[in-house]
């Protein structure tokens, strides 16, 4: 799975920085044009944007691998020194990932994630590592009974980011997610989910 995520990440990041490396090399000739308009790009301050992406895992102690899109807000803070970006940010998702298995039903219907971002900035591309808590909720349907509980844990991931304009970028990013075990009387067993998130979106910079 890793080696997919890898490759996926990577075909994410030509798609996302594509543009802006073919800009360069049409320019690449004039050092005025070398130069402008990104060689400078500032990275700091508040931002707010939109994403969408797919969702794909597996329940734990459990046969379900619960996939479907997902998508959400994303709002932060960067501050930047030099070619160094550091950051905040926060997000909140609507997940369709869902899974039956032995009769049973799992799904994650939302989750959110509180991350601290640090990466390295080169024209107007941003390449970030990224971690920090997660949450979200999990709920289990059998036989006409449900069961929902909110689950705590921790995510991880990386991702590139590409401004367009001085207020606005976009960008690929994979994350990690995982939600730890909680008892559910339904199965008499404790389950949590594990997913790989692999979105696009958009932010505004103000």
């Amino acid at each position: 799975m890793a080696r997919s995520v890898f490759a996926a990440l990577t075909v994410a990041a030509t798609v996302v920085a594509g543009p802006a490396l073919g800009a360069d090399l049409r320019y690449g000739g004039n050092p005025q044009f070398a130069a402008a308009p990104f060689s400078a790009y500032n990275w700091n301050g508040a931002y707010v944007g939109l994403n969408l992406g797919y969702q794909f895992g597996k329940i734990t102690n459990w046969g379900a691998e619960p996939d479907g899109f997902a998508g959400g807000l994303q709002a932060g803070y960067n501050w930047q020194s030099g070619q160094w970006v550091f950051g905040a940010e926060t997000d909140l998702q609507l997940s369709a990932a869902e899974d039956v298995f032995a009769g049973y039903k799992f799904s994650n219907p939302w989750f959110g994630t509180l991350r601290g971002r640090g990466g390295f900035a080169f024209s107007n591309v941003l390449v970030y590592l990224t971690v920090g808590l997660a949450y979200g909720g999990g709920e289990a349907q059998f036989a006409g009974l449900s069961e929902s509980h909110t689950h705590f844990g921790w995510t991880m991931g990386l991702g590139v980011e590409v401004g367009f304009t001085p207020n606005w970028s976009a960008r690929a990013e994979y994350l990690y997610v995982d939600l730890t075990d909680r008892g559910y009387g339904l199965t008499g067993l404790g389950h949590g989910f594990e997913s790989s998130l692999l979105r696009f979106g958009v932010n505004y910079r103000f």
